[in-house]
């Protein structure tokens, strides 16, 4: 079992590659290129490249980002408690109980999963949340197994005995009452597929409301770009190479075709190689097709590239349980989106626009 929080995904490639000095006529203020690395949140690595005026101005602008991201894990945590904090957890145990008045930031993101639940045809499903948790036990499970010989699967008739258990409309939100209730008491919530990319955008969005003006954030695989360079010029991203996937995040061979320009954008990719275990030499990650209820085979990786990081990791996970072409009507169909797949075969498609965003 390879468990690589320190992998280089598309957002710390993003970082890798944005470290040219400023270029070019010179800015209005003098801005300085300051760094931070942060390894507490959502289980992965945060790291920010911000230009500010000063480096105490860029500390200040880190600490509020850094305790917005603190309060998000915390808010759509779905395994730990937090002392005075009402999150996804305690909807889940009160699943057929009581409503739970929860906080806007819970609500917001809840509405937006049940808005790509439908754009997506079902496949985004914070819903499943019954089954999700089966392949959860089982890698667990494998990281603990001293031999790779005594990793196991669920079987069928577990995962769909636990698929009874996934009805999105069993999730009831009262807007008016900021109350969140699973009416199914053997349903619970799963947010991985919204919960990081939504909080990525909701931060950035305070960022800048805060005054900063120039930024590219990651987290993990989410990328999230604050207006441009101060000489003009764009942030760029990377997508990993899913088929050369690196062991250390610093590894720049990995890199997949063109960097791609992504200024007040964000880039997320969802892969195979990310969260895994192996059970007779056969891969099982963790991106479940609501479908078959066993992992997406369709693709390695999938990258989406749009203006708001909680629809891009919305659809990342999405399109990955998605055929191609299906995957494709439903890009073009939507403004501002565009999208890569990496198939099994070693070869990459594209969205009409995606090249016209690549790096000359």
């Amino acid at each position: 079992m390879k468990s690589r929080i320190t992998r280089m995904t598309a957002a710390l490639l993003a970082a890798v590659l944005s470290l040219s000095l400023l270029v070019g006529c010179k800015p209005k203020k003098e801005l300085t290129r300051y760094t931070t690395i942060f390894y507490d949140v959502f289980d992965t690595v945060t790291q920010v490249i911000a230009y500010c005026e000063s480096e105490e101005e860029f500390n200040t602008q880190m600490q509020a980002l850094h305790q917005d991201l603190i309060v998000y894990n915390q808010l759509y945590d779905i395994y730990n408690d937090y002392d005075g904090v009402v999150n996804v957890k305690t909807i889940n145990e009160n699943a057929g109980k009581a409503p739970v008045q929860v906080d806007d930031r819970i609500l917001s993101m809840l509405e937006l999963a049940r808005q790509m639940y439908d754009l997506t045809g079902g496949k985004i499903n914070i819903a499943m949340g019954s089954v999700l948790g089966i392949w959860h036990d089982y890698r667990e499970a494998a990281e603990k197994d001293a031999s790779e010989a005594d990793n196991t699967l669920p079987t069928q008739e577990e995962l769909e005995a636990a698929a009874q258990h996934c009805d999105i409309n069993d999730l009831v939100i009262d807007e008016e009452a900021k109350t969140v209730y699973l009416s199914d008491p053997e349903m619970s919530l799963d947010v991985g597929s919204v919960g990081k990319g939504y909080a990525v955008e909701m931060v950035c969005r305070a960022a800048e409301a805060r005054g900063l003006t120039s930024a590219l954030v990651s987290v993990g695989g989410n990328l999230r770009a604050i207006g441009t360079k101060p000489d003009g010029s764009q942030w760029t991203g990377g997508v990993e190479d899913p088929w050369n996937a690196s062991e250390v995040y610093t590894n720049t061979n990995s890199i997949f075709g063109s960097p791609i320009n992504m200024s007040d954008l964000a880039l997320v990719t969802s892969g195979d190689y990310q969260r895994y275990f192996v059970v007779d030499g056969k891969r099982y990650h963790h991106i479940i097709d609501p479908d078959t209820l066993w992992p997406a085979a369709y693709y390695n990786g999938v990258t989406v590239l749009c203006p708001d990081s909680g629809m891009a990791d919305c659809l990342t996970t999405a399109l990955f349980c998605m055929p191609l072409e299906e995957g494709q009507k439903l890009v073009e169909s939507l403004d501002g989106v565009e999208a890569m797949w990496c198939t099994p075969d070693k070869q990459a498609t594209t969205s009409s626009g995606w090249d016209s965003h690549l790096k000359k």
